[in-house]
């Protein structure tokens, strides 16, 4: 004789709605302002921590001035308009390459993406060229170009055009074919392909790309006026580094700091406002 069934207990899982469920308008502000607390505390506690070991002797202040030291200094140059002729030159040099490079990378970009003919015949060139570091080629310019801006403009604009070229074309490449098959359905002309279909596909991949390149502009600039300028943050830099003048140093270098965030900062606004249809960044990232 076979026993009875077993009656088997069933749970029952409630969940209830979280804060950013129930008042996602607060939920979102007060996550805004624990990031931008954070992004303030850490670079302030840093510049505490250097200012008490310079105040206490831990570190060489004749090597490593303390914080307030550089911070008047750099008020003074500034007041005195000692800074600013060098933040213009430096500021002039890497807007004019970087709208060159981007202009001229994007354009092959989109060439080299929606060509198999052009891009078997020019990639093999243009990956090779990538790899060799853009320094090397300021001896280049300077045959080219003479002294002056010319090269220093030129090898900026060298160095955002790939970073715009490589994003562009796998912007280009990574559109999906059925996009493409939907515009040849409806009769588009190669324009209106571009208008409305490569365009807004690949645009917030290319820019990117153009952000990315925005902060290694300043880099490449502020490294060849170290070599072959008489002015700019990079000959304030290496200039004052040579006269053991290491506040002034820290000063240019503060400068350089600033000019790379808020220039990849300015990109990234641009960006939003070109690609009003692409997730912002604390969307991807939010939990």
């Amino acid at each position: 004789m076979s026993a009875p069934p077993t009656e088997r207990a069933e749970t029952v899982l409630v969940r209830r709605p979280g804060p950013e469920e129930l008042h996602p308008a607060r939920a979102h502000r007060r996550r805004r302002v624990v990031e931008l607390s954070l992004a303030a505390a850490v670079p302030l506690a840093l510049v505490l921590l250097w200012q008490l070991a310079a105040a206490r002797g831990w570190i060489d202040d004749r090597v490593y001035p303390a914080p307030s030291t550089i911070a008047a200094d750099g008020w003074h140059r500034a007041v005195a308009g000692q800074l600013w002729p060098d933040v213009a030159a430096t500021l002039g040099r890497v807007l004019s390459g970087y709208v060159i490079g981007t202009a001229a990378g994007y354009a092959l970009g989109l060439l080299m993406g929606s060509s198999a003919l052009v891009r078997a015949a020019l990639e093999p060139l243009l990956d090779a060229l990538y790899v060799v570091p853009k320094l090397a080629l300021l001896p280049v310019f300077l045959n080219m170009f003479g002294l002056g801006e010319g090269p220093q403009v030129a090898l900026v604009a060298a160095t955002v055009f790939f970073f715009v070229w490589i994003s562009t074309m796998s912007a280009v490449l990574a559109v999906p074919s059925g996009h493409r098959d939907a515009g040849r359905v409806f009769g588009a002309s190669r324009w209106q392909m571009f208008r409305h279909v490569l365009l807004p596909a690949s645009l917030p991949a290319v820019l990117v790309g153009a952000r990315i390149a925005a902060g290694v502009a300043v880099l490449v600039i502020v490294a060849a006026e170290q070599i072959a300028a008489s002015d700019g943050l990079g000959h304030l830099i290496f200039d004052a580094r040579a006269l053991f003048e290491n506040d002034v140093m820290f000063v240019g270098i503060v400068c350089v700091a600033l000019l790379g965030v808020a220039f990849s900062e300015l990109v990234r606004l641009l960006g939003r406002l070109l690609t009003p249809w692409s997730p912002r960044d604390d969307e991807r990232t939010r939990t």
